[in-house]
């Protein structure tokens, strides 16, 4: 890409001239420019140009303090355009092309109408007409709805201050883009930007008034006007290629929910069935079933099932319509703080010091791998402090607020723009249960998106980063989701347009496990249960969304694969895989010939042992890497979670034998209660392991270096706190109590924890500020 000096403005212009205040047309397209790369003071030069073709580049916007006074005609078309309020400068444009630009929509289209008041061709189209409604009819039925709302709940201050009218103006604002609605839910974006503008004018004139009837000798208070509000958007939806997915688009407020003192709910147990493998038809029934069984209960319907259990009654898929709107929880309330665990725990830092003064450590074959592994947590060494802040009920069969029997199986965060990490990096959370996919915006409570598959069963979801070809050969990463479940079935999502765009078949039976590589963003594991793990390779999507899937390896696991991990630092050469029956490490280099595998080893805990009638536990229901060495997993009704070191178990392994003994860090205590699927999560930047229980509550341990000492001496670790269930309250149905939390999820920067229980509610819990 040349830079845009003089000589080039006037080589590419038209007529010929040697004076740039003479240049009528002017054409730079595809010549790869971005936004910065557009001189706005030599741009500025052209007055008298009338028309700009920037097509074919990529511009995210048009340069802020850009000034064209003659110009008539821009084509902007096929660019990266993402914030069109920067055309607002050219107010004389007659005509305007803004196609294949990825990342508008109509909410966007409509925002330009409003904006360039001369514009009469937008796209090739006459938008005559369109345009009187959007500029004036529109824009009066939301200044009359505005000034009503003003009329019944609000009054200007009496004092005025800046103060004073500040927090008039932000309730105002705010309570005028949450209830005054107008127009289709695909506007609902473009609706809020307009409520917000006429509300903040309208104040404007009513304090200007005001004031000018208070004045007196002394001087007169000042507006402070405040800072716009953060705005949620909801791209309009595009086409879709699978006419399943019916995707909803119009943001949802959460309910806050009132604060409850905390309901003491019983731990439920369940009967442990014997493991007969169960050979239910996946499409019939969930595969994923609690078996949480009292004398006085049947089982729950559609509760998770693992193929090791048996004889519990199922029910058939519920094929509920689809909802059109997210219900909404509970009250409108603040959460107040949880109260903490009521059994008596000692800090981490408690049992240091006390272990220390009660024992000296002897060295012993575990010191190195020991001292390795803990040299690499460099975490923040105090705690941090979670809130519950929003309880939502989104994935409601038929959009029921009575819909307390849906269960939620998985969420992760999306990763940053442009980044192939797909741990998370942002405060949008996409989670999955029932029939539907949701994705959440963590800090305002709104549903952005939600996706629906009559009949299905979500179990699993994972994010990734993919390169998307844009025209001229260029390429640009695009987040996008991809979703499974009972069906087998294996569902592509590009969220920031919503677009559904594609689908392929990865299973015979459910899928109960997804998960994409860091390194090869296209590479996506599937654990079915069909007792393996797919590797597919599904490429770089063009400007169409077309996409070519490939099948890479077969790994045999012998039973339900449940979590996988890849190594943080080599996620390429293996993988390790928490099954219903074991922990198993397959070598997943592409350079070896053979494409079906077995386990190259299999990991055993010491919980082994305690082997009996009713139990072997050998579940490994919750796994992930705390740091590039250290492993967090657990084993169902194992009581306690396993700290162990990959490098130093790998090194321990006899290549002759499948089995290796893990090198156990620590254990850290947890409930105690019976039931599986229970997953754990971990945030190595701040070094937190977090598991729920059955009860709601979330046990939270902070693992610094300043704890190898107590790793040393073999004692059990306590949580570092315990989270209460916040205890809801829904009107006429009193405090919820504590349901099991099936899934959780943090974002790299712990801001935000999200928990998915048994019982159609998400929690997000926010850090609060230091």
């Amino acid at each position: 890409m040349e830079k845009i000096t003089e000589k080039i403005l006037l080589e590419k212009s038209s007529p010929r001239t040697n004076k740039l205040e003479q240049i009528k047309t002017l054409n730079l397209s595809r010549m790869g420019l971005k936004s910065e790369d557009l001189p706005v003071p030599l741009l500025s030069k052209l007055c008298s140009l009338e028309q700009l073709d920037l097509s074919g580049n990529l511009l995210q916007e048009i340069p802020r303090g850009l000034s064209l006074p003659s110009l008539k005609i821009l084509n902007c078309s096929n660019n990266d355009m993402e914030d069109v309020v920067s055309v607002e400068a050219l107010r004389s444009i007659e005509e305007l092309r803004l196609e294949d630009n990825l990342y508008l929509t109509v909410n966007d289209e409509h925002k330009v109408i409003f904006l360039l008041p001369m514009l009469r061709m937008f796209n090739g189209k006459d938008i005559s007409s369109t345009a009187h409604h959007i500029r004036h009819g529109s824009t009066e039925i939301l200044r009359k709805r505005v000034a009503g709302m003003w009329e019944r709940s609000f009054s200007v201050p009496d004092p005025i201050t800046a103060q004073s009218l500040a927090a008039v103006e932000k309730r105002f604002v705010n309570a005028a883009c949450t209830q005054i609605k107008y127009g289709p839910n695909s506007l609902s974006e473009y609706t809020k930007w307009r409520v917000e503008m006429i509300a903040r004018e309208y104040l404007k004139t009513l304090t200007c008034t005001e004031e000018e009837s208070r004045v007196t000798d002394t001087t007169p208070t000042k507006k402070n006007e405040a800072p716009a509000e953060n705005s949620i958007t909801s791209p309009q939806k595009r086409t879709r290629n699978n006419s399943e997915v019916a995707a909803e688009v119009s943001p949802r407020k959460s309910s806050r929910l009132d604060s409850a003192a905390p309901v003491e709910a019983s731990p439920r147990k369940s009967t442990q069935v014997m493991t007969t493998p169960q050979k239910t038809d996946p499409m019939m029934a969930s595969p994923r079933k609690h078996t949480r069984l009292s004398s006085a209960d049947t089982p729950e319907g559609s509760l998770r099932k693992s193929s090791r259990l048996e004889n519990i009654s199922q029910k058939g898929a519920n094929k509920a319509d689809s909802p059109r709107k997210a219900a909404k929880s509970i009250i409108s309330s603040p959460i107040s703080r949880p109260a903490k665990c009521e059994s008596p725990r000692k800090t981490a830092e408690d049992q240091i010091t006390a272990q220390q003064s009660k024992q000296k450590t002897v060295k012993t074959e575990t010191d190195t791998p020991l001292k390795t592994a803990c040299a690499k947590l460099s975490v923040p060494q105090e705690p941090v402090s979670l809130q519950p802040f929003h309880v939502l009920q989104c994935h409601s069969r038929k959009d029921s607020p009575d819909d307390f029997s849906t269960q939620l199986w998985a969420c992760a965060f999306e990763p940053p723009p442009e980044c192939g990490d797909v741990s998370g990096g942002s405060r949008t959370v996409a989670t999955c249960g029932g029939e539907t996919l949701c994705v959440i915006d963590c800090e305002s409570g709104n549903v952005l998106k939600k996706y629906k598959v009559p009949g299905e069963e979500f179990f699993s979801l994972a994010w990734s980063s993919v390169l998307m070809s844009r025209t001229g050969g260029s390429a640009r990463p695009c987040n996008i989701l991809a979703a499974g479940g009972k069906r087998g079935r294996v569902k592509l999502i590009h969220p920031r347009v919503n677009l559904a765009f594609g689908e392929f078949s990865a299973s015979r039976r459910a899928i109960s496990i997804m998960r994409f590589s860091p390194r090869n963003t296209s590479f996506l594991f599937t654990g079915t249960y069909e007792n393996k793990i797919f590797l597919w390779d599904i490429g770089r999507l063009d400007c169409d969304y077309n996409f070519n899937v490939s099948k890479l390896l077969i790994l045999e696991t012998g039973s339900t694969p449940l979590h996988l991990s890849l190594l943080p630092t080599s996620p390429d050469t293996h993988l390790l895989s928490g099954c219903d029956d074991g922990l198993y490490v397959f070598d997943i280099q592409l350079s070896k010939n053979t494409q079906k595998r077995n386990e190259e080893m299999e990991i055993v805990f010491p919980v082994y042992k305690k082997k009996g009638k009713e139990n072997t536990y050998r579940t490994i229901d919750g796994l992930s890497f705390l740091s590039d060495d250290i492993v967090a997993s657990k084993s169902h009704m194992q009581g306690s979670i396993y700290l162990w070191s990959w490098s130093a178990t790998r090194a321990s392994w006899n290549s002759r034998k499948k089995e290796v003994p893990a090198v156990v860090l620590a254990k850290l205590q947890w409930s105690s209660t019976d039931i599986p699927y229970l997953s754990l999560a971990t945030c190595p930047g701040y070094g937190y392991v977090v598991c729920g229980d059955e009860r709601g509550r979330l046990w939270m341990y902070h693992i610094t270096d300043s704890m190898m000492e107590i790793f040393k001496s073999g004692k059990t670790i306590s949580a570092t706190e315990v989270l209460e269930w916040p205890s809801p309250v829904r009107t006429g149905m009193g405090a919820l109590e504590g349901p099991s939390i099936n899934s959780i999820a943090m974002d790299p920067d712990l801001r935000y924890l999200v928990a998915l229980t048994d019982k159609n509610m998400a929690v997000v819990w926010k850090r609060e500020s230091q």
